[in-house]
């Protein structure tokens, strides 16, 4: 069973930073210093679980009056279990509630497919960030 839920204390916020760490900097050698920065404390962040268990998280913030959706990932053991959809769904809401009407985000090229399921478009060439090819994904709200 998936559950999403919307950080609200210490505790929920160490186990999104814990996938976050799993899946950026151990999996894909991000450097802890970049995958933790200066935009935590204005995000809100989601985690979702699987039959009780944190398995994937993501933030949101609005930049330039878009919602920027951020630092989503899905621990290994739960990628077929739609944790990924149900993360941007809890985003996307939380952008609606602002009253925001488009979506945009770094999709690294490798999940572009699962981005474009979920409704969004490229609308950038790709770019390299920590190493990583991305490309700008844009959606309307």
């Amino acid at each position: 069973m998936l559950t999403s839920e919307r950080v609200e204390s210490k505790e929920q916020l160490d186990e999104a930073y814990r996938i976050r760490m799993e899946v950026f900097v151990n999996e894909q050698g991000v450097s802890p210093e970049a995958e933790i920065d200066e935009h935590e404390e204005e995000a809100i962040h989601v985690l979702v679980k699987y039959n009780g268990k944190a398995a994937g998280a993501g933030r949101i913030r609005v930049v330039e009056g878009v919602a920027k959706l951020e630092r989503i990932c899905v621990l290994a053991p739960y990628r077929k279990h739609k944790i990924g959809a149900a993360i941007m769904a809890e985003l996307e809401e939380v952008a609606r509630e602002a009253d925001l009407t488009k979506a945009k985000l770094h999709a690294q090229t490798q999940a572009a497919g699962f981005y474009e399921k979920q409704g969004y478009s490229a609308d950038s060439d790709v770019f390299m960030e920590e190493g990583i090819p991305h490309i700008r994904m844009i959606k309307k709200l």
